[in-house]
């Protein structure tokens, strides 16, 4: 137990603690065992929109009347089950995230974070009360943006939680590419959806893991629901969510190569059709010089080349790839090992434009006559949403303020990220919405709107309700993501 305060310090004390907490950047509101509210600090205040304690409405039934509680789940709050109330009954409420709305308004404005303490007098007899608050409005808001972002990627992904090694977030194209559905990923272990199975560097993977190290990327086989497995190459980036240290997995779905070269294996008779057919760019080279003996026709549609100005040529006539030193140390290595597997590279097609490719090649006869097989898959697309999804989720969790504005714009080009025609609105918005529109976008509230379109706030309240119904969202978050998609802000 603490000592007494001196004496020459006990006759100021209230004053003294009354000034330590009002200066607090936690909210602490003051209740009496009757239930008033006897005193809160300027925080508590500004973290309900009001200006003095008798706004919050004097006692807890009219705390209860003017501001409405919901869990992040939605779930609205019955009176009983207001933190003020539970702690007057007796009950503790530690940890407890609600986000609040003044009473009559369709959206949450504030996220808070409660718990309770209770104060004794000398019989240790509970003589008053207090919630202490601390307001997590700015970190809810860039989480709903950043999972709005997230789902939206291209690019399969999952993040895994280091401190458990549970996974916590699934985007939409990991779940498309498995057939996962969200339950059979999120919450579940490393070891209980071991996306690592028969991965070919898995104890490099596991100490990489453990360390929260990057790990490059090498083949695994994913589980599916159906107890079958997909070959993918996948790798993993540290990255922080939160105040969680997680890594970020990004996928991509080798199964098609993989049944490409089954297919091969299965016969030569059928070798000539299936190697035409294959969605893979594939091309033949000889042992001497790595003369092209042939290319199937997804080859000669990643390249732009032709058949006539390419065939019976050697390696660099005309020049295939950007990095001759990279073309030079692949042949190399086929020589003497007798093949490579998931390189990196970059190819010029015949434009000049760069093509980067995952590369693997292998030696084989075929018809009797040694050649080396070459597969060039084009993961362009992939690499560049792969770098944006990584550098957005540090930003949005480094800057809430600036992602409003940039990582939105940097959204909207991931979901199509050749495109460059400028999205157009889907629903017709009047001049008037589009205004309130693009002041929601600069992360004005209905209030600063209000003032800034002179406007009441019933009417800026009308409009919104009517911007959610047309373009068929009901947060502000979601408002953003499709004003950010369609160029609107």
């Amino acid at each position: 137990m603490a000592a007494p305060l001196p004496t020459s310090l006990a006759g100021g004390t209230l004053r003294h603690l009354e000034q330590l907490i009002d200066g607090l950047t936690a909210g602490v509101i003051l209740i009496d065992l009757s239930g008033s509210i006897v005193w809160c600090n300027d925080a508590a205040l500004s973290m309900h929109g009001v200006e003095k304690t008798g706004d919050l409405g004097g006692t807890a039934d009219e705390y209860v009347k003017r501001f409405a509680l919901t869990m992040p789940n939605g779930h609205r709050l019955a009176s009983r089950e207001y933190p003020v109330m539970r702690v007057l009954a007796g009950e503790s409420c530690p940890d407890l995230v609600v986000r609040v709305a003044a009473a009559g308004t369709d959206e949450p404005r504030w996220t808070h974070h409660i718990r309770d303490v209770v104060m004794s007098g000398d019989d240790d007899e509970p003589d008053c009360l207090a919630l202490v608050i601390q307001d997590l409005s700015e970190q809810s808001e860039a989480e709903a943006r950043f999972e709005a972002m997230f789902q939206a990627n291209p690019a399969p992904a999952l993040i895994l939680r280091l401190s458990d090694q549970r996974f916590v977030r699934a985007n939409r194209g990991f779940l498309e590419m498995t057939g996962q559905a969200p339950t059979g990923v999120i919450g579940r272990s490393l070891y209980e959806f071991d996306i690592l199975n028969e991965a070919e560097r898995l104890e490099l993977a596991k100490q990489r893991l453990k360390e929260g190290r990057t790990i490059p990327q090498m083949e695994a086989e994913l589980p599916m629901p159906d107890g079958h497995t997909k070959l993918v190459i996948l790798a993993g980036q540290p990255i922080e969510v939160g105040d969680d240290k997680c890594m970020l997995f990004t996928f991509a779905d080798l199964e098609p190569r993989r049944r490409a070269e089954r297919a091969l294996r299965d016969g030569e008779e059928h070798f000539s059709t299936l190697f035409r057919m294959a969605p893979v760019a594939m091309a033949l080279t000889s042992p001497d010089g790595h003369r092209m003996i042939e290319a199937n026709d997804a080859f000669w549609q990643l390249t732009g080349y032709t058949s006539a100005g390419f065939l019976g040529r050697t390696a660099g006539d005309p020049e295939l790839w950007a990095d001759v030193g990279e073309r030079n140390a692949a042949e190399a290595e086929i020589d003497r090992g007798g093949g490579v597997r998931n390189r990196d590279v970059r190819l010029l097609d015949a434009s000049g434009q760069a093509v980067d490719c995952l590369l693997s090649a292998e030696r084989m006869t075929l018809r009797g006559e040694r050649c080396t097989l070459w597969l060039f898959q084009d993961i362009s697309d992939r690499r560049s949403s792969e770098l944006d999804l990584v550098s957005a989720i540090e930003a949005v969790m480094k800057d809430a303020s600036w992602f409003s504005r940039s990582i939105m714009d940097k959204l909207a080009t991931l979901k199509n990220p050749r495109g460059s025609e400028e999205r157009q609105p889907s629903a017709e918005l009047t001049t008037r919405e589009r205004e309130v529109l693009s002041l929601i976008c600069e992360g004005l509230d209905d209030k600063a709107i209000a003032g800034r379109l002179s406007l009441s706030s019933n009417t800026v309240r009308n409009h919104v309700a009517s911007i959610y119904a047309k373009i068929g969202v009901n947060r502000r978050a979601g408002a953003i993501v499709w004003a950010r998609e369609r160029g609107l802000a």
